[in-house]
């Protein structure tokens, strides 16, 4: 799948171990850490090489020009997509059912597999699997820059223009510190349209929103 032989394979098991197991095997005093660190460290790692190929692609844009196209490129959406193209949501160790509640987690595991990666081979490596499995074969970097990403403020908009009642609500809200995570739930005129989690309440709202609207069809 990934093109090479890991050389730390308790590095990828990681990957792919979502908190809500490593919480239950702590429950039974046994050693299981989740993906969450090495999350933060793939979405560095990941951010600086996208940002050194948009540099370099496009010499004469603005720094809000490369910011933006960046941020679609690293969006969760973008993410949890290439995540599923890979195959990867295939093997997450998550509670049963709570993968496929929201794309969030499989984008959290690509991020997680990039930081495996990176501790496992090196930042020259990385790069280089970066620019050769991803934005070669699989980003439309011409679609992605034509693409508005701001799912809320489209969703708000369209409300606005139709009429309807809009609610965004935080249904639950679990954990503490690294652990915490947010559920949102979307309303339009009381009914639910769009829900979805993530350990950024932003994040989790947008998601959210992109769920609502393909569920209402809506370009």
């Amino acid at each position: 799948m990934l093109g090479f032989y890991p050389r730390n394979l308790s590095l990828f098991r990681k990957a792919f171990t979502h908190s809500s197991v490593a919480n239950q095997a702590r429950d039974r005093n046994e050693q299981k850490e989740s993906y969450e660190r090495l999350e933060f460290l793939g979405d560095a790692v990941l951010s600086a090489v996208i940002a050194d190929y948009l540099f370099k692609k496009f010499p004469y844009r603005d720094e809000g020009f490369l910011t933006k196209l960046r941020s679609r490129i690293v969006s969760r959406q973008q993410l949890g997509k290439l995540a599923v193209k890979f195959g990867l949501d295939k093997f997450i160790e998550a509670e049963s059912g709570l993968t496929g509640r929201s794309n969030s987690i499989n984008g959290d595991v690509f991020e997680a597999l990039i930081g495996a990666i990176y501790l496992d081979r090196g930042y020259v490596f990385t790069a280089r699997f970066i620019h050769e499995k991803i934005i070669r074969h699989h980003l439309d970097i011409d679609e992605i820059e034509s693409t508005d990403t701001d799912f809320k403020s489209k969703l708000i908009e369209w409300c606005q223009k139709n009429k309807k009642e809009l609610r965004f609500n935080l249904v639950e809200e679990n954990g503490s510190g690294q652990q915490r995570m947010f559920v949102i739930e979307i309303t339009i005129d009381g009914k639910v349209h769009g829900r979805s989690q993530h350990q950024s309440k932003k994040r989790a709202e947008q998601e959210a929103a992109g769920a609502c609207l393909a569920e209402l069809d809506l370009p």
